[in-house]
């Protein structure tokens, strides 16, 4: 989507500059295209300075394209870091908002996609998230009767 101008021009720049390998769209709003681009993409990079929420990453996992964000808000829900010995990550994270920070970690995901086992196993095990209703009311459930279960933190209080 649309953002910052100058970030939008250096993106365009380096699209030019690299297009065998890179390919840039600003502000999409074709849906069968945005499924294409999903679909057709190694990697999805998210490098959000504030993000409540974010579809985008969802979607990304769903197509079994790695995300890479930056570790904020609702990106830290759904992404979980990657490393070469566990087998629990989905994507890659980086903390700092720096252009340093990023590049490290598109590096660390490029060094992960060029084993091409390892990353079919992060691929396979991206698409297999479940972000439905039913996941997430079973998490509530959960916490619900965690709390239940407490006991009061006054003596003498009743439930």
């Amino acid at each position: 989507g649309a953002g910052d101008e100058k970030y939008e021009q250096a993106v365009k720049r380096a699209g030019k500059r690299y297009g065998k390998n890179l390919s840039v769209r600003i502000a999409v709003d074709d849906t069968s295209l945005e499924r294409k681009v999903y679909a057709g993409s190694d990697m999805f990079l998210v490098p959000s300075r504030f993000e409540p929420c974010g579809l985008g990453q969802i979607i990304a996992l769903r197509y079994g394209t790695v995300p890479v964000v930056r570790g904020t808000g609702g990106l830290l829900d759904t992404v979980r870091d990657y490393t070469e010995d566990a087998d629990d990550g989905n994507g890659f994270i980086f903390y700092e908002f720096s252009m340093v920070s990023m590049l490290d970690a598109l590096l660390r995901a490029i060094s992960a996609y060029e084993d091409k086992a390892a990353w079919k196993k992060l691929q396979t095990r991206a698409m297999r998230e479940d972000f439905s209703w039913k996941a997430s009311g079973k998490k509530y459930l959960g916490l619900y009767k965690e709390v239940l279960e407490r006991k009061p933190a006054v003596s003498g209080m009743k439930r």
